[in-house]
């Protein structure tokens, strides 16, 4: 939608909270956003500077906005947030964790059972959790088995089953894991009694149930049972090593979240401590994918939405890293400085850098001090994998690199042996490409690349990797067959976002097991042109090799240059647009600069 096609609607837009829909032509959902005033947030997409490239391609693509006015903030921010969950719009974050979790169960039935499931069912049961870990679960509930005497059976122990006499006590009576309540040894307040215990025990709230086993063995020892209050005083030493392995900051700290955050690239990861009672009870890290260069706080705001709703958190307060406006009532978001909210904070951004490294090292193969035979392994499984003529074991990888949206170049790195061979890394300043477009910018550091090996009668490798989907590996070929190489080496492209392997003329993607050695092989080389392009991309910038046509035109700063680059991609574009479109960009006078340089070009 054009800024002029916008100012035709803008008057019915309304001036009040809300949540506003931006549609493509197509009636796809592109972007869901919310507002405490829908006409001042939306108009900002449409003024002549935008500061991101994305929000531009998104603004391009709008055809219809729609809106939808709350009562008030708070409302317009739960309506996006379940909009998104409903629609994943493609300019929207995306949440890329998309498991189910466990929860522990007190089931809603005579005698209820605690058990571990994984589906919430609305039939007045009590649900704790989720948890980021079965494991967890199941040291939770032996836990509770070993402490606090609760049927396991299945039986249907209603009061008229009791009463007739049709069951009869199992092993678990007889080795004082259950009181029997199947056979009516076991009255309802006293199992109650022992569910109240769990609770406690499950919001980690511990001294309630280390102070009722307390009077229970002090009772056993008056009436001199030492044998069972031995067994008590050992529950109360469990429960004292559990309590232990908790991380307990201060109990006056009462309930509340801590959210941390780290942003890389495109991806945010945020982690996420629960605390009730001062103990640390849950954690979990989750994964984001920005899509409009989204601002921290806004990356932040929608993750712990996400995370609360999610782990059914209603703390009262939570703790950020910075300031952000989240708009829930009751709810107080604090930024410490120093004491035991800050160690909180602290520990959160150790447990989030962790995740990003483990992530990252779970991601590579590094094969640089392995043995041959180790190198070798690697090797025939990715010559398994691809179905390759030959083994890789030389393989080539290209990525093309811009500076949002303008002054492209490629990289192109080697390996050898599955280790990096740095000697034949290689640069390409791009020559004959006019403004920003990706197929072409390959098929030339391609073509440049294999016609100087031939030239040199050097050898070619068995493998090459082309960073980007079907479109950039085309561009590729293209390039191969105007060499006359086709056949001569395997081609394949790396699409960035799902790591799907094309091949050429196959319609289908190849998916490569996520944890195999081959896919880590080939993330790692990918992940090696890119900071070698990046690493290109900085220094050309830092010195200012970097000019453009539109910078030597008196009167037109490097700053617009820019700025019409990012907006057309190239000076063919800017030179066939229309001085409407420009006007609205640049104004009047600079419109009238460029239109007269272009005149007199020609002349």
């Amino acid at each position: 939608m054009t800024t002029a096609a916008f100012h035709k609607i803008v008057h019915t837009i309304p001036s009040a909270p809300g949540v506003y829909k931006y549609y493509n032509e197509a009636r796809e959902l592109l972007y869901v956003g919310k507002a405490k005033n829908l006409k001042k947030r939306v108009s900002s997409y449409f003024v002549k500077h935008l500061s991101s490239y994305k929000t531009h391609e998104l603004v391009q693509r709008i055809y219809n906005i729609e809106f939808t006015i709350v009562d008030s903030e708070q409302d317009a921010f739960l309506l996006e947030n379940n909009l998104i969950k409903q629609f994943r719009p493609r300019y929207n974050i995306q949440l890329k964790d998309d498991k189910t979790y466990p929860f522990i169960v007190i089931k809603n039935e005579p005698f209820p059972r605690v058990f571990l499931t994984r589906k919430k069912i609305n039939d007045g049961s009590e649900y704790f959790g989720p948890y980021t870990s079965v494991g967890q679960v199941r040291e939770i509930l032996e836990f509770i088995r070993l402490n606090i005497p609760l049927r396991t059976c299945t039986l249907n122990l209603t009061q008229h089953n009791i009463q007739k006499k049709k069951f009869k006590v199992c092993l678990e009576y007889h080795l004082g894991n259950c009181k029997g309540p199947c056979e009516g040894f076991q009255t309802t307040e006293d199992y109650e009694d022992g569910l109240r215990q769990v609770r406690n025990l499950l919001k980690g709230n511990l001294s309630p149930v280390i102070n009722k086993f307390n009077e229970e063995m002090n009772g056993y020892s008056t009436r001199m049972e030492y044998e069972k209050a031995e067994t008590i005083r050992k529950k109360i030493e469990r429960l004292r090593q559990y309590q232990a392995k908790s991380t307990i900051v201060n109990h006056k700290l009462g309930t509340l979240d801590v959210f941390s955050i780290l942003e890389e690239g495109k991806a945010a990861y945020v982690n996420y401590l629960r605390v009730e009672n001062g103990t640390i009870i849950q954690t979990k890290t989750i994964t984001l994918e920005k899509k409009l260069d989204e601002p921290a706080a806004d990356v932040l705001e929608f993750a712990i939405a996400e995370l609360r709703d999610t782990f059914n958190s209603d703390a009262p307060e939570i703790i950020v890293p910075f300031e952000l406006h989240y708009p829930q009532e009751g709810v107080m978001v604090t930024i410490p400085k120093a004491g035991d909210k800050k160690k909180l904070l602290d520990l959160s951004q150790k447990n989030v850098n962790y995740f990003r490294e483990e992530l990252n090292r779970r991601k590579m193969l590094r094969l640089d001090g392995k043995t041959d035979a180790e190198k070798k392994a690697v090797l025939f499984e990715l010559q398994k994998d691809l179905f390759l003529p030959a083994l890789p074991n030389h393989i080539e990888c290209f990525d093309n690199s811009n500076f949002q949206g303008s002054y492209p170049v490629s990289a192109m790195v080697c390996f050898r042996e599955g280790v990096p061979y740095k000697k034949d890394y290689r640069h390409f300043n791009v020559k004959t490409v006019d403004g920003i477009n990706d197929f072409a910018t390959m098929k030339e550091a391609v073509y440049r690349r294999y016609s100087r090996l031939v030239g040199g009668e050097q050898p070619l490798p068995q493998l090459v990797i082309i960073d980007g989907g079907k479109g950039q590996l085309s561009a590729a070929l293209a390039a191969i067959e105007e060499l006359r190489l086709t056949g001569k080496m395997t081609l394949i492209g790396l699409a960035k976002n799902e790591e799907e392997i094309f091949f050429s003329g196959d319609k289908q993607s190849v998916k490569l097991d996520w944890e195999s050695n081959s896919l880590k092989l080939l993330r790692q080389i990918r992940d090696e042109v890119h900071r070698f392009g990046i690493t290109f991309h900085r220094k050309k910038r830092s010195k200012g090799t970097f000019r453009n046509e539109l910078e030597s035109i008196p009167g037109i700063g490097k700053s617009t240059a820019e700025l019409l680059l990012k907006t057309y991609r190239s000076v063919k574009n800017i030179e066939l647009t229309t001085a409407e479109s420009l006007v609205d960009l640049i104004g009047n006078s600079k419109t009238q600069i460029i239109i007269d340089y272009f005149k007199k070009k020609m002349n």
